[in-house]
């Protein structure tokens, strides 16, 4: 087997679930993890990802928001608080990696939502061709996978528009207007990404969040899944499919009541198996590893000792790399507490390992 793929070479392979050099490498670190690593010696003007020479993968997507006028309402040296173009109000901390604290929203009810939707009109110029024209070309000569983002579903509308609360009510009561978001968010999205595609800015996946489950399982019921979402997602991956592309979901928490859903929607990738909510990587490996990639799996609860990642490095690895599939990850964002020392010993570890 070559020593000298690219992420591409490798990602094409796993999606094949045949073997490549190695077991594709991505990570994501939170952005104070990143400034630790410059504390200890990583270049703070390199990317992270050349630096421990793993995989690149990249996104193109534009915005499909209503556009509401952008502002700070507070800002101290601790934190800022903004009003997005969602109509959201959210505060973050500056020094502090974290989900935001969700203040305030504009959407609240059908006349909003409806006032919002109007102002949904999807052009051009909601597209950063400058980027594209700048970085394209650099991508697909290195061979990184790049992937469309889609921006739609429960997670990023409970979260970032409606509030969780509320949404889930919505479910329940308004399964319509439910499904009018999803529809309308996906269809803009798509409307987008035809426009990038017909440029010639094609990519190899498609690759949407969206978080359906927490620890003790989804947040909603199998039933409600097929009625409000599971359509709106087959939608995404048929479209995927008919550009000869893979579809890729990430999606945290307890899922397992709806892989046999997503299955049957013909789901490629599902990423990032969160072992701490209840997803078993090995039993994933074993009952659908055939039929899906599998993305993560390594528990970054335990991320902060290094002894005991590598022994889960070691415990995993092995199995959910044979006959290809599978892509190393945390199953969720590297936190400050990784010293740079210990993530490249994990990298190191992981390319030894993972190689075929």
């Amino acid at each position: 087997m070559t020593d000298c793929m690219t992420t591409r070479d490798r990602f094409a392979r796993m999606f094949d679930h045949r073997e490549a050099d190695r077991v594709p490498i991505l990570a994501s670190p939170w952005a104070t993890t990143l400034e630790r690593w410059q504390s200890e010696g990583m270049p703070s003007g390199v990317v992270f990802e050349d630096y421990f020479d793993i995989d690149h993968a990249v996104s193109i997507a534009g915005d499909i928001s209503p556009r509401y006028p952008v502002s700070v309402v507070e800002e101290t040296e601790e934190y800022i608080t903004r009003f997005d173009a969602w109509g959201t109000t959210s505060m973050n901390w500056k020094h502090a990696s974290s989900t935001p604290h969700w203040i305030d929203r504009t959407i609240v009810d059908r006349a909003t939502w409806e006032a919002a939707k109007a102002r949904m009109v999807m052009s051009p110029e909601r597209v950063n061709w400058d980027r594209l024209r700048e970085h394209y070309p650099e991508w697909r000569r290195k061979g990184y996978w790049i992937q469309g983002a889609p921006w739609f579903g429960f997670d990023v509308t409970h979260s970032k528009i409606i509030g969780t609360e509320t949404f889930l009510l919505w479910m329940a009561d308004d399964p319509e207007l439910v499904i009018d978001l999803f529809e309308t968010e996906l269809t803009c999205s798509l409307q987008l990404l035809d426009m990038i595609w017909e440029r010639g800015y094609t990519f190899d996946a498609i690759r949407w969040p969206d978080d359906m489950g927490y620890r003790n399982g989804p947040f909603f019921s199998v039933d409600m899944y097929r009625e409000l979402l599971k359509p709106v997602q087959k939608r995404a991956i048929e479209w995927a499919h008919a550009k000869g592309i893979k579809a890729h979901l990430h999606s945290c928490g307890n899922i397992n009541p709806l892989l046999p859903e997503l299955l049957d929607i013909g789901l490629d990738a599902l990423n990032p198996l969160e072992v701490k909510a209840g997803m078993d990587p090995l039993h994933l490996k074993k009952t659908i590893g055939d039929h899906l990639v599998l993305h993560g799996g390594l528990n970054a609860m335990l991320w902060d000792d290094i002894d005991r990642t590598e022994a889960e490095i070691r415990r995993l690895l092995p199995v959910l790399m044979e006959n290809g599939g599978y892509i190393f990850q945390e199953d969720h964002s590297i936190p400050d507490s990784v010293s740079l020392a210990d993530y490249r010993r994990m990298v190191d570890l992981a390319k030894t390992l993972g190689s075929y």
